[in-house]
């Protein structure tokens, strides 16, 4: 039985060997995928793209059969089923099988065929049914690969570790107009809008062979964020204030586009701008995936702790939200696990400069209501250990989630492991802290490397390995875990499993902003005192003067005696035993309302951080 964009079962049908004079290259540019995994089913996907970089793809206006088989073995010859499924330009020639009758978890592999040419191989793994114990289940998941930044690095060891499944939490093409560094400016060159726009981006972005790899090796579970349309959109609402029926029409061009390039049952292909996303998957009594929806039905953002505590305020929509609280509140799996795009613990980015408190942004802090109503479900003793999967931020956290969200002596009641971005923002400054922020008192880690998560769960444990590239500026480059974490079964929070670095005895003792009534450069300084007993070398030690984000100096050649301070001043002067100046010389820049100064040694594990006193006001 064939439904547009699928062949059921092992329906055999259609002549592709008589596409044989149809193409002059490759028609499988953008490589193959599965995803979705059930029990008794998976989803393949490829697209017929012989020119993947032109609107149509390089593809004639008529369907075109395309021939699946699915086989026990890589080499393709122990046949379990095949099939054949219609490419048709509507659907960009994409093709979505939804396999059935499949052993549950068991590991198959896949092929598809037009005329002479094959894709690659792909391997694809059912699910366990629900009654069937497993003793481990592996699964990666990352977000935000914006292509001119970087190379697709990390997906190539994703490929390499071959997990259960590989969660991808969004931002998986950007929209907008950059060149990058690296020779992989956007295609088409400009803000994408229109629906051969997005096409052409997901195909640009599909043609990295690191991404194809990590696609190849494993079924896929996706969402999406914001990227995936355009920048902080929010159902209806543009950033740029589009009239909302215009943007309703960009939309549908983007949701179309998301789904003719991942592996969605044909059940998910869009209506117009609607497309639900929202869905769960459950890999036996062992785990079970809530994977959430934070664009299509939200909100629109606001930026104050007064607007972001009204209690109509929806991020999930009334729908959603019902749906996973029902799914949370019945389910039965030891694991449970949010699949979340943006934050849901208080970050100190969103913190309010009016009050000082959580509130607005894009993230669960600028929806108080709607985290509250959760935290609620999720503190319940029958919620047995909730886990919130992110991406967005581009950087690795670990989070103890609080029954109360800025209460940090509330209870534990869940733990939210961040994964850093693909590429996006390009390399990242390498710095790593261990235990809580000044700022975030429940944050267990932090890293701004590039990379991806690995976590392997059991009956009695989630692990989360923290895996980081050296470097995305090479499609090669080493990986390492730069930390692990547990959560034991009903030990809600995230505890570290890996050997805590060791680090030199340096705290901040003193911290001054620019005067209130001047613009002298030396007027901000930090004060570090070695505590120790020992002598530090400060080589490549460095100093943000405005925490993880910008104006870092960093240490030449220099030592701290023990017991003795060092004072280094943001501005130009002479470097003495005790004073050093960073030689930062714009005014404009080193005037920018600091927060927060950290200092790390030449590893990049932050030493100590300390928040500036509020500036004082201009004397009469």
């Amino acid at each position: 039985m064939a439904t547009g964009f699928a062949t059921i079962g092992r329906t055999v049908g259609g002549a592709a060997g008589g596409n044989r004079r149809l193409f002059d290259s490759d028609p499988f540019t953008l490589g193959v995928a599965s995803g979705d995994p059930l029990p008794d089913s998976v989803v393949l996907w490829t697209r017929l793209a012989p020119e993947p970089l032109s609107g149509d793809g390089g593809m004639p206006d008529r369907s075109v059969p395309v021939r699946w088989q699915v086989a026990r073995d890589d080499g393709m010859n122990d046949i379990v089923t095949m099939g054949t499924a219609s490419a048709k330009p509507t659907a960009a020639h994409s093709v979505h099988v939804d396999v059935q009758g499949l052993a549950a978890n068991t590991e198959y592999f896949y092929q598809f065929t037009v005329g002479p040419h094959r894709s690659p191989v792909g391997r694809a793994k059912t699910a366990p049914d629900a009654g069937t114990e497993i003793d481990s289940f592996t699964f990666a998941f990352a977000s935000c690969q914006n292509y001119p930044y970087g190379y697709h690095t990390a997906h190539a060891k994703i490929a390499q570790d071959e997990p259960d499944v590989a969660i991808h939490l969004g931002d998986y093409i950007y929209e907008g107009q950059k060149e990058g560094s690296l020779g992989r400016g956007h295609e088409p060159p400009k803000e994408i809008t229109s629906k051969d726009d997005y096409r052409i981006r997901y195909a640009q972005y599909k043609t990295d062979p690191n991404l194809q790899a990590a696609h190849a090796a494993c079924p896929w579970i996706v969402t999406w964020d914001d990227h995936e349309v355009a920048n902080n959109y929010a159902d209806e609402i543009s950033e740029n204030d589009d009239p909302p029926a215009e943007f309703l029409k960009r939309r549908a061009n983007a949701y179309q586009a998301y789904f003719e390039h991942q592996p969605l049952r044909p059940a998910r292909q869009p209506d117009g701008p609607n497309l639900p996303l929202y869905r769960r998957f459950t890999f036996g009594p062992l785990v079970e995936f809530n994977v959430l929806d934070t664009r299509q039905y939200r909100d629109d953002q606001v930026y104050s702790g007064d607007a972001a505590a009204d209690p109509d305020r929806t991020l999930l929509g009334d729908e959603q939200e019902a749906w996973l609280i029902e799914g949370l509140t019945d389910s039965n799996a030891r694991w449970n696990v949010l699949a979340n795009q943006i934050p849901m613990a208080p970050t100190d980015e969103n913190r309010s400069p009016e009050k000082q408190e959580f509130g607005g942004g894009d993230k669960w802090d600028g929806y108080r209501a709607s985290r509250e109503r959760l935290l609620s479900v999720l503190k319940r003793e029958s919620v047995r250990n909730p886990v919130v999967i992110t991406g967005d931020v581009h950087r690795n956290y670990a989070y103890n989630v609080k029954a109360d969200a800025t209460d940090p002596d509330t209870e534990t009641v869940a733990t939210e492991y961040v994964g850093t971005s693909i590429s996006s923002f390009g390399d990242g400054t390498g710095l790593t802290r261990y235990g809580s922020s000044l700022n975030e008192p429940w944050q267990q880690f932090a890293n701004d490397d590039r990379g991806y998560v690995r976590c392997t769960i059991t009956p009695g444990q989630w692990r989360t390995d923290y895996r980081v590239v050296s470097t995305v500026e090479k499609p090669n480059a080493p990986v390492e875990t730069v930390a692990s974490f547990v959560t034991g079964d009903r030990e809600p929070g995230a505890k570290l499993a890996s050997e805590r670095p060791t680090h030199e005895s340096v705290v901040i003792t003193e911290i001054q902003p620019n005067l209130p009534d001047g613009d002298a450069l030396e007027d901000e300084y930090v004060t570090l005192r070695n505590t120790g007993d020992a002598t530090v070398d400060c080589s490549g030690f460095r100093l943000g003067f405005e925490g993880w984000e910008s104006q870092f100096y960093t240490f030449d050649a220099f030592t701290l005696g023990a017991g003795k301070t060092a004072t280094v001043r943001n501005g130009t002067g002479e470097n003495t035993a005790s004073v050093r100046y960073t030689g930062f010389d714009d005014p404009v820049l080193n005037n920018s309302s600091p927060d927060l100064v950290i200092v790390a040694n030449s590893d990049g594990i932050v030493l100590d951080e300390a928040s500036y006193a509020p500036k004082q006001e201009p004397r009469d």
